[in-house]
């Protein structure tokens, strides 16, 4: 059976280095870090001092008060980059059948109001409980909240595979529209799950950075990276079918050719290169490409001793000696590790590399790392045309998920 050509006609973002499409750009080819020290508390008895933090975004721009006030960050995020999308896409929901028009979504869930209603509980007694609490700490409440907003009566759900989630949201959209349950999907990951609980648990496992200098904490493939630097935001993506988009007239930015998943069963925490590079090879089968065709690897590249090394093995498993011909980098080294966002976030990089041939560079790196030793387009961005991408994100506890982009060509 052939596979349905599936599209990109629309994107938005909420993160640390932009509150829009152009923003986000603009700062991503120019290297700008959206890595500070954490204002949002107290750090004193913390060993971790940085982290990547949305600044300047106001949800009122996008909702109204009341749905602001009774919902988390997490889905204001959400909101305001689904919008974007939407409005970019041109997705006129008064032209559409709702009931052909979906949404996925994934995000953390946020510690500090769970933490804040059990304090609530014990103190002041069950009466005392915030009547929406269940509603606004639902892990389905984002993609309810983006479904009502957009009007949308189809597939609506939510997945969480921890850091593979961004990735995996919009591979289970593209899947949804294959497999003839919408012509549109919407994916919305979002985080906003960096608070002063979720901080101090992360450190005490020893996956954050405890580099003190903000410049020097997150640098994926160098030598001294000692952990990744927690993030926030959302990226939402409008997939379509490459039929629906062309008969509405819609942008088409980039296609979504593969995608596929797999799982380490392995370790609670370390990753595993064969069953990462079997997930590469099988989203390479899925997007009916070849691995010499690949360009452009947009890494998962945490900035953790395991994962880059183990990605970089993994990578050389699938392509062998051209490995080193590939060029590779890293985003979260500008914007942390949005965790259930990321991989989102990521991807829409990857589209905007595909439209405009410039590969953003993975920065803060000073130090080169024997064990990782491949083309990591260091500090500088690159020119150059991209045709195929592999997005790869891998999630703590081994599930991992990897997606194909296409630059776009039209049907002739």
């Amino acid at each position: 059976m052939d596979k349905k050509r599936v599209v990109v006609t629309g994107m938005g973002v909420i993160c640390p280095i932009g509150l829009n499409i152009d923003e986000y750009w603009k700062n991503l080819v120019a290297g700008k870090s959206g890595v500070g020290l954490i204002t949002r508390f107290d750090t004193s008895n913390y060993t971790v001092k940085v982290a990547a933090m949305v600044n300047g975004f106001e949800p009122t721009q996008y909702m109204d008060l009341k749905t602001v006030e009774r919902t988390q960050r997490s889905t204001h995020f959400a909101i305001a980059a689904a919008k974007q999308a939407t409005e970019a896409a041109g997705l006129d929901m008064s032209k559409e059948k709702a009931e052909r028009i979906g949404v996925v979504t994934s995000h953390m869930i946020e510690c500090a109001p769970i933490a804040e209603g059990w304090e609530t509980l014990q103190k002041r007694g069950p009466r005392r409980i915030d009547p929406l609490f269940y509603a606004k700490s639902s892990p389905s409440i984002v993609s309810q909240h983006v479904g009502v907003l957009l009007r949308a009566r189809g597939p609506n759900t939510s997945v969480n595979s921890l850091c593979a989630s961004g990735a995996d949201a919009i591979g289970t959209c593209l899947n949804f529209i294959r497999l003839g349950y919408a012509d549109v999907m919407i994916a919305a990951p979002t985080d906003a799950s960096l608070d002063a609980i979720t901080i101090a648990a992360m450190a005490r496992v020893g996956a954050l950075s405890t580099e003190p200098d903000p410049d020097k904490a997150c640098r994926p493939f160098d030598l001294n990276r000692n952990g990744f630097v927690y993030g926030e935001g959302s990226g939402a993506m409008v997939l379509e079918t490459y039929e629906h988009a062309k008969k509405r007239g819609a942008p088409i930015m980039a296609e979504v050719a593969g995608a596929a998943w797999t799982f380490d069963a392995y370790d609670a925490t370390a990753p595993q290169a064969e069953t990462e590079a079997v997930a590469m090879r099988t989203a390479l089968e899925n997007a009916g490409a070849k691995p010499e065709e690949v360009d452009y690897i947009n890494a998962h590249g945490t900035s953790t001793k395991l994962n880059d090394v183990t990605e970089t093995r993994a990578i050389k498993m699938v392509f062998g000696d051209r490995a080193y011909q590939i060029p590779i980098s890293a985003h979260k080294s500008m914007y942390g590790h949005m965790i259930t966002a990321g991989g989102a976030v990521e991807s829409i990089g990857v589209v905007l590399t595909l439209m405009n041939g410039i590969i953003p560079p993975t920065i803060h790196y000073e130090t080169p790392d024997q064990e990782c030793d491949l083309d990591y387009v260091i500090n500088v961005p690159r020119k150059a045309k991209v045709n195929v991408c592999l997005k790869n994100s891998f999630g703590l506890g081994g599930q991992n998920c990897c997606l194909v982009f296409k630059r776009f060509k039209d049907e002739k």
